[in-house]
């Protein structure tokens, strides 16, 4: 895929997201970044170079990252009620960086490729 595709698609999403902001259901612009479309590329790239068996770790791995994510959710939930807006996301970012390096070293941990 080139990279103006790629481009091309993230700025549409960017778009649809601030498109639902503005309307009375602007909370599915909270589900707009979640559609697969980076799990998708790397899907493609990673079952075509490395194989059914790495494309299969990829996925179980993805499954866990929702950890992460979560942390992330729950941390801003909590932090938007005692902060500014750009501090609880700044927090909150630091919260998914800490909880993502957890992961990724207990990954590493227990499967190594």
């Amino acid at each position: 895929m080139s990279l103006l595709i790629k481009a091309i698609l993230g700025a549409v999403i960017v778009v649809l997201i601030g498109i639902l902001a503005k309307t009375g259901h602007y909370y599915i612009a909270g589900l707009i970044p979640l559609f697969p479309t980076f799990a998708l590329i790397a899907h493609y790239i990673v079952g075509t170079e490395r194989g059914t068996e790495a494309l299969r770790a990829t996925i179980l791995f993805g499954i866990w990252s929702i950890i992460p994510y979560l942390i992330y959710l729950i941390s801003l939930y909590y932090f938007t009620a005692s902060m500014k807006l750009p501090l609880a996301l700044l927090s909150a970012v630091a919260c998914w960086s800490a909880s993502a390096y957890v992961l990724i070293k207990v990954w590493a941990h227990f499967y190594n490729p």
